[in-house]
């Protein structure tokens, strides 16, 4: 006889329902809330598009922007070390509560970071959120563990997809608000960051922002994967990277569950030839080089929009998807590099401006330095003759005099003086 739940240790999926009688029977008695959905979509999402001009951006600046995501079971030993080389200050580390029995060794693991700023995402299974008095058990005795270590929680994770275990938004409200009745009652110092719904899909984002629980989020988290579309400014329904994150800011603003500051809690793309450890098909895996220049690019894209607060990549380590392989030992892909050369060049940026003629993208920011230019192709190259010579930095860090830019997909960095501006 097949278990009703299950869950699959060998990927990152949590608890399926494999009784499909069961999992029509849920179906149909999630109806209510998802005809609510719709309607709250309908209402709010028509709205949010027309006052996205009109938003005022967040100033956002690079100290804080830069995240990343890093998990016990992969080089737990070696993680410090990768994350002080690449110069990151803030991580998110996941705890799966049905995983509480190894909860000692999650906080030692989250002790061994030092200076870091701890994000703990709390994973769900369908029997915590069958189960709340459970649940809530579980919240105190994480809360109460990591008192002292870590504040900053982001309660629930993909809360759009059945196979996590939610079938509606309704039942991941009642899932949320254990935590926030924990940190009304006992711990008023936590931030915790709420809604997460992964991809494009912002009709349940709505319903998560415009409900009567007697709930509020400090921060409402993003799963915004844009890798099913290839490249981070490709578009899906008319809307680019930077218009989907000013499409939720606007959600955000609008709502009063929420002050309006937006995280993304994961976005990576998947690379070939990694299978069975791609989280998708073969189809829309990408190669390494693409992976970083795509990386790098959506970090530029996001932080241009002046709207999300952090970007945390998924993840560190990962086989199919991170920018360390550990399939053959310790391989730092291009993305390594990558990514601790956008965090030199601005972990301590102010953002100045943005534009794109012709494919050809330019991003400016105020630095210590200097001011730094970013530029890239979204197609193909370009050279660019310069009215003086400068000092170009790759994308993966190697540096060279020139007094002409050839851009290709790859970002360039390189500094003038701010009278430049």
């Amino acid at each position: 006889m097949k278990e009703p739940f299950a869950w699959d240790h060998y990927s990152d999926q949590p608890a399926i329902i494999r009784d499909k009688a069961l999992k029509r029977k849920m179906r149909f008695g999630a109806l209510p809330s998802l005809i609510k959905t719709f309607l709250v979509a309908l209402a709010t999402l028509p709205m949010a598009v027309l006052t996205m001009p009109y938003l005022r951006h967040r100033t956002i600046r690079g100290d804080n922007f830069f995240g990343m995501g890093v998990n016990l079971d992969k080089e737990p030993s070696l993680t410090p070390e990768l994350i002080d080389d690449l110069g990151v200050t803030r991580l998110l580390i996941r705890i799966p509560l049905w995983e509480m029995e190894k909860l000692d060794e999650y906080a030692a693991f989250i002790r061994s970071f030092t200076g870091k700023h701890i994000s703990v995402a709390l994973l769900q299974d369908r029997e915590h959120i069958a189960n709340l008095d459970m649940t809530c058990e579980h919240f105190l005795r994480i809360f109460s563990t990591l008192d002292g270590i870590c504040d900053t929680y982001v309660v629930g994770s993909t809360i759009n997809r059945a196979k996590w275990g939610f079938f509606s938004v309704n039942e991941y409200l009642d899932f949320y608000a254990v935590a926030y009745r924990l940190k009304q009652t006992c711990y008023p110092h936590l931030k915790l960051i709420g809604s997460n719904v992964i991809d494009f899909e912002y009709h349940y984002s709505a319903h998560t922002l415009f409900n009567l629980k007697n709930i509020r989020y400090d921060a409402v988290g993003s799963l915004l994967y844009v890798d099913r579309r290839g490249a981070p400014e490709n578009t899906q329904m008319g809307f680019n990277l930077i218009e989907k994150i000013r499409l939720l800011a606007s959600l955000a603003h609008m709502s009063r569950k929420t002050s309006g500051e937006i995280v993304i809690t994961e976005a990576n793309w998947p690379i070939t030839g990694t299978a069975p450890y791609a989280p998708t098909s073969e189809h829309e895996c990408v190669s390494e080089e693409a992976y970083a220049s795509y990386m790098v690019r959506y970090y530029l894209l996001a932080f241009a929009s002046q709207s999300v607060a952090c970007v945390y990549w998924h993840q560190l380590i990962a086989p199919g998807y991170g920018l360390v392989d550990n399939r053959d030992g310790i391989l730092k892909r291009s993305a390594y590099d990558a990514y601790k050369t956008m965090l030199s060049q601005m972990g301590e940026a102010s953002f100045v401006g943005y534009g794109i003629k012709r494919g050809r993208h330019t991003m400016l920011c105020e630095t210590p330095r200097g001011l730094l230019h970013i530029e890239w192709m979204e197609e193909g190259t370009l050279e660019v003759p310069l009215t003086e010579s400068v000092e170009v930095t790759t994308r993966d860090g190697k540096c060279y005099h020139a007094d002409t830019l050839h851009l290709s997909g790859a970002p360039l960095y390189y500094t003038t003086s701010m009278e430049s501006l």
